[in-house]
């Protein structure tokens, strides 16, 4: 369930009667992840190995909507669900317990939800994953109606992929939406800009520093990002345990800011916990650093559990790990005052730390 701290707003004071009601829109797949951990190693060929946890959550795109909305934003998800078991359950843990919006959802008959198998060991992930493209619902004309009319929105998140165009992104930039974007690997070998059609509708895009670097013939993460700053207006390149580097080509400005040193048990869904935080960072108007080092904390903290959606913190998370790590008597000072932004924004009091977080999995029978 959902774990923000209520009355907690992070657009308080930016709210108008006129603006849209959906703060962030996006669109994807939906899998049901199952997660095996307490693996002490690798699975062995010709052995059986034996998990000491598992748990279930919705993962795919849920992994992001989940992240947004447990950091107070109104989100709208447009994706299939499958007629199953997996399928209703994934619905009903996004709507009914992280207050997703799912209008512009829909349950596609005779569909198996997609499944990926999650082990994680030594800080590390092996997936394996199993599901088939669903149809989309279609219009009078035959043509599919979702996503191609997404709702009005303050910001929507895009993955692009090379040669390939989404409707909706356009749609959604010409009503106003800011686009963010990530990208994945790309298998054509190319790393070729312009084939990032949508890059042309996007506000900021995100990349990881070997991504950047391949797009942009760089051999550097923090030239990649001067590079892309050239074609989008807020460049922000993830440098893994160094933490992350933008530039905003409007102002010039860039800004770098260090990872959180942090124990990391399952990095599942961190890179979209990250985007959340900056996300939100954004339409709450913060400095460019604050926005970065606000992402990276999100991150930081997803990583320490285990899952997907599950892992993403809420302001209970963030506010327990500022009352706590104020506590250190060696923490640096500079450090410190890094995050002293988050003294605006969390209550005086805060849950002790360690919390203790939902266990995802799917729930028993109620026997009467």
């Amino acid at each position: 369930m959902s774990t923000d701290i209520p009355g907690i707003d992070p657009l308080d004071g930016l709210r108008a009667p006129q603006d849209p009601d959906c703060d962030v829109f996006l669109t994807g797949t939906v899998f049901l992840d199952i997660i095996f951990t307490g693996l002490d190693s690798a699975p062995v060929r010709g052995t059986e190995s034996w998990a000491r946890g598992m748990g279930s959550s919705p993962g795919g795109v849920a992994n992001m909507a989940t992240a947004l909305a447990r950091l107070g934003l109104h989100t709208s998800l447009a994706a299939a669900f499958g007629d199953d078991h997996y399928g209703e359950y994934c619905w009903d843990a996004l709507e009914q317990g992280e207050g997703i919006d799912l209008s512009m959802s829909h349950t596609v008959p005779g569909w198996h939800s997609p499944v990926t198998v999650s082990m994680a060991y030594e800080g590390e992930r092996t997936m394996v994953s199993h599901g088939h493209e669903a149809p989309g619902p279609a219009d009078p004309d035959g043509a599919p109606d979702v996503p191609r009319c997404p709702p009005r929105a303050r910001a929507a998140v895009a993955s692009l992929a090379p040669g390939r165009a989404e409707p909706w992104v356009a749609a959604a930039a010409r009503a106003g939406a800011r686009i963010f974007a990530d990208v994945g690997w790309d298998e054509t070998g190319r790393w070729d800009l312009d084939a990032l059609t949508d890059l042309e509708h996007c506000q900021a895009f995100l990349p990881n520093a070997e991504e950047a670097m391949r797009y942009t013939r760089t051999d550097c993460p923090r030239a990649a990002a001067h590079a892309l700053a050239e074609r989008v207006p807020l460049a922000v390149v993830t440098l893994g345990r160094e933490g992350a580097y933008a530039v905003d080509a409007a102002t010039g400005q860039s800004a770098e800011v260090p990872a959180i040193e942090v124990e990391a048990l399952d990095p599942t869904g961190a890179g979209d916990v990250f985007v959340a935080g900056f996300v939100t960072g954004t339409l709450a108007d913060w400095p460019l650093a604050d926005r970065l080092a606000f992402a990276g904390l999100t991150a930081a903290l997803s990583v320490q559990e285990f899952g997907g959606s599950l892992s993403a913190p809420g302001w209970t998370e963030i506010a327990a790990w500022w009352q706590r790590v104020r506590t250190f008597d060696d923490q640096d000072p500079a450090a410190l005052r890094r995050y002293a932004f988050l003294d605006d924004l969390l209550p005086a009091a805060a849950r002790p730390w360690p919390l203790r977080r939902a266990v995802p999995t799917i729930g028993f029978r109620h026997h009467a």
